[in-house]
């Protein structure tokens, strides 16, 4: 990769490649995963000085636009250059700046999809806070970028009803912003818009038929329900599924497009679970809920007040996160950690010959989480799927660079993993072998 220089803000750059081989020793990750890592890879910093980058969406070409939460929209070109199209409240270096769109907490200019058509419409989405609403909402955004992809214009809200969360409540982590969910992806099976959105610390939210939160959305490029939507009767018809808690990621397998998630845990068990049309995850953190007693702000999320005699994380076994008790049709999840929450954040599938073992198995990115500012688990885990979906093998990938919180993976046009990490970075990997290297 040849170094170029980037003369945009905070010094943006892509860098050399570092060249730097990972190990093939095993590297055992926690919750008992297993399995062989074969694939030695390489890396190299493709773009840095980045303010919290989330997500990414590229084009044929390697053209790669990727969005900053307290930031917004920008686009990194063939060439290296980076165009910094929609600014946020308190931005001044963007083509444009919207003053509605802001940032707080897990909220702000969060996932980036490119149009199935976009070499004949040029649209993009982008999924963002904004003030337009009261009380405020997330919203999806259609844009149409520049034939010299120097800003955008056009700016349709397709979707402009998805909660935020807009005050502080007595849970941990609980400001402003939280369980915002955020991620969109175009499935390449039927050609609609998934939409993640979270439960906001709201105990109503993910069992409303009404409330978009808690949900996954599968809509047009206008923001219409897809047809063959199967909610429950009485539900909005843009519901795919329901009762989440909050989920960051969304892939698509590579055979049969079947859409599966990845979703936060309360303290424990994290969850991958295949989608299914109509389906709950049966999350459910209302209070006098399965037994449950009185909780802060009506929401049992993390039940801090219930197990007397308990330490934190034995009063959590009290609120599961798929409540099959309750729910006993909730789909079930394929994968947990059965432990502690660890924050599953984006995943996407792997494919190409260069991958070897790991061709079209799923990767999740973990961005760790753990009490007093410790990281736990931050790492990327390979998981390999069997043909009716459940797991058959996971694998802790021995990465190439030091560890990370893993905010999104993507793979390229160009084969390879790209992967943002909140402290500002995008890297891309590769099999060793995969560049003639």
């Amino acid at each position: 990769m040849t170094p170029t220089s980037i003369p945009a803000r905070q010094s943006r750059s892509i860098s050399a490649a570092l060249a730097i081989v990972a190990t093939t020793a095993l590297v055992s990750p926690a919750m008992a995963q297993s399995g062989m890592n074969t694939t030695n890879l390489e890396e190299s910093i493709h773009l840095e000085g980045l303010t919290d980058p989330w997500d990414m969406a590229f084009l044929d070409d390697g053209t790669m636009f990727f969005t900053e939460k307290c930031e917004g929209l920008s686009v990194l070109m063939p060439t290296g250059e980076v165009n910094e199209l929609l600014g946020m409240t308190g931005t001044d270096s963007y083509a444009t700046t919207a003053d509605d769109l802001f940032c707080e907490g897990q909220a702000g200019m969060n996932g980036v999809a490119v149009d199935p058509d976009f070499a004949e419409n040029r649209q993009i989405y982008v999924f963002s806070t904004s003030n337009l609403s009261e009380p405020q909402t997330n919203r999806v955004m259609r844009l149409t970028v520049a034939d010299d992809f120097s800003g955008v214009s056009d700016r349709t809200d397709i979707v402009t009803d998805i909660p935020y969360k807009v005050a502080a409540s007595d849970h941990p982590f609980g400001g402003p912003g939280a369980h915002n969910g955020g991620r969109i992806r175009f499935s390449p099976g039927d050609g609609f818009l998934y939409v993640t959105t979270g439960d906001n610390h709201n105990g109503e939210v993910p069992q409303s038929p009404t409330m978009m939160g808690s949900k996954i959305l599968r809509i047009d490029t206008d923001g219409n329900a897809a047809a063959d939507n199967n909610p429950p009767e009485g539900f909005d018809q843009r519901t795919y599924t329901y009762g989440h808690r909050n989920v960051q990621g969304i892939a698509f397998h590579p055979e049969n497009n079947t859409p599966i998630i990845m979703e936060h845990g309360p303290w424990h068990s994290d969850e991958i679970t295949v989608l299914e049309n109509g389906g709950n995850g049966g999350w459910d953190p209302r209070p006098n809920m399965a037994g449950r007693g009185d909780c802060p702000d009506n929401y049992c999320g993390y039940m801090p007040n219930q197990g007397v005699g308990m330490n934190r994380f034995e009063r959590a076994a009290f609120m599961p996160m798929t409540d099959f008790e309750t729910y006993p049709d909730a789909m079930p999840p394929i994968w947990t950690n059965n432990g502690w929450s660890q924050g599953t954040s984006s995943g996407t599938f792997i494919t190409g010959d260069q991958w070897g073992d790991w061709d079209g198995n799923l990767l999740v990115g973990i961005m760790g989480i753990g009490f007093g500012g410790t990281p736990i688990g931050q790492r990327i885990d390979v998981i390999e799927l069997g043909p009716d979906l459940s797991v058959v093998d996971v694998t802790e990938m021995t990465l190439p660079m030091p560890s990370a919180r893993f905010r999104s993976l993507v793979q390229g046009p160009d084969g390879a993993l790209y992967a943002a990490v909140d402290s500002g970075e995008i890297y891309r990997m590769a099999p060793k072998d995969m560049d003639g290297n």
